[in-house]
């Protein structure tokens, strides 16, 4: 199964707090809205994607407790970027000093934020494309550094702002550069 997009603007435009009310009474299904208001509905990892999702989630996990720099995200984590998308990365994290700022309500809801990191992991049923195209509309919306990775091919594409993505073909493992200092994260369990 692939995601779903539907475009209910002709006849109705969700407000932001009626579309985050839309996600908490169906919280069964994984909902998440482009630039254009358009709401897509996300099928589920398989098992292979989840279990390797949970391995990328710890590493930056232990990482961030080690360095107490930010905030970690995982992917049931929506925000609202400064376009207007929700999008829910498979794995984020926020430097703490712009996390902090929000408020108790903007922490508590969709955080009206762009991460400062993401990371996307395709599963089998993700288009390249779309995929893509929503790495782009992060580093549309600032987000500074992003990994793309696709296990099928060994292949993870790094975006940067105001650079071109750089396309590695079976790296065995990506640095954080300065954005995530002096992270490393080794890709054997992504490739195994």
């Amino acid at each position: 199964m692939t995601a779903f997009t539907i475009n209910l603007n002709p006849i109705v435009e969700l407000t932001d707090e009626q579309f985050y009310h839309l996600c908490r009474v169906n919280p069964d299904v994984k909902f998440e809205r482009n630039a254009h208001r358009e709401i897509i509905i996300m099928s589920p990892t398989g098992g292979e994607t989840g279990k390797r999702n949970a391995k990328l989630t710890t590493r930056f996990c232990v990482w961030n407790e080690q360095t107490n720099l930010g905030e970690v995200f995982d992917s049931s984590t929506c925000f609202r970027l400064p376009n207007g998308g929700d999008r829910s990365p498979d794995v984020s994290w926020i430097q703490k000093e712009r996390w902090e700022r929000l408020t108790s309500e903007q922490k508590e809801k969709f955080p009206p934020i762009a991460p400062d990191f993401v990371l996307e992991l395709m599963s089998p049923t993700d288009s390249l494309k779309e995929t893509q195209d929503k790495m782009k509309e992060y580093m549309d919306n600032q987000v500074r550094l992003g990994w793309l990775m696709n296990r099928k091919s060994r292949r993870v594409e790094i975006y940067r702002q105001g650079k071109p993505v750089e396309v590695l073909s079976n790296p065995s493992q990506l640095s954080g550069e300065d954005v995530l200092p002096g992270f490393v994260l080794d890709l054997r369990m992504i490739w195994e």
